[in-house]
């Protein structure tokens, strides 16, 4: 492994534990085991160390997170199902990965345009998964208020994730075994409106 993975792996474990206030040069020069003069030569200072384990972290993240469309083979409900249960078994096997950008987004440096740019990024592709997983159920013919109620249920579905991570830190508790119930949400909810929509179908019929 390179010394400069050696750091970021170092400044993981410091921000997630302590927050990027606790993750002082002193405290990366003792977790890595390298020299505060490797740090700056690769980084500059610790912000560009930060910045750094941010754009890591989001390419972990796109490389491990799966893509609704692998399950395009699948009916709409099957296919969000099985999207978030591979999405969920992920995380849980690598729960630093939200627990960090947590810290971060709530950490003093969360306004520096390195890390605000990164953090948006990283957001909206969350974002952009989560409405790719959920059009074919709600909005597969597009439509205002169809696709407006994809973009509400991304939002809950991301904001889920960003809860998880706090009690996956305090509780120990898994992302997958919340999969069941906002499933079952979700699939209610279609059900819903697919009687509703029946139900108007028949009204203008008549």
């Amino acid at each position: 492994m390179s010394s400069r993975d050696v750091i970021l792996d170092a400044a993981r474990t410091l921000v997630v534990n302590r927050g990027f206030d606790g993750m002082a040069v002193s405290d990366l020069c003792t977790e890595s085991g390298l020299p505060a003069s490797s740090i700056y030569y690769h980084f500059g200072n610790k912000l560009g160390v930060l910045a750094a384990l941010l754009e890591r972290t989001f390419e972990e993240l796109h490389a491990r997170f799966p893509a609704p469309s692998s399950y395009d083979d699948r009916e709409p409900l099957e296919r969000f199902e099985a999207w978030l249960t591979t999405a969920c078994a992920s995380l849980d096997q690598r729960p630093d990965h939200l627990s960090l950008l947590l810290a971060i987004s709530v950490g003093p440096h969360k306004d520096a345009e390195t890390v605000r740019s990164t953090v948006r990024r990283i957001r909206d592709y969350a974002h952009a998964s989560w409405v790719k997983a959920l059009t074919p159920v709600f909005a597969p013919d597009g439509g205002e208020e169809d696709e407006a109620l994809v973009e509400e249920l991304a939002v809950l579905g991301r904001a889920m994730t960003d809860g998880l991570s706090v009690a996956n830190s305090f509780e120990g508790m898994s992302y997958s075994s919340r999969v069941a119930s906002f499933v079952s949400l979700i699939r209610g909810l279609a059900d819903q409106r697919s009687r509703a929509k029946g139900v108007t179908s028949d009204a203008d019929e008549a």
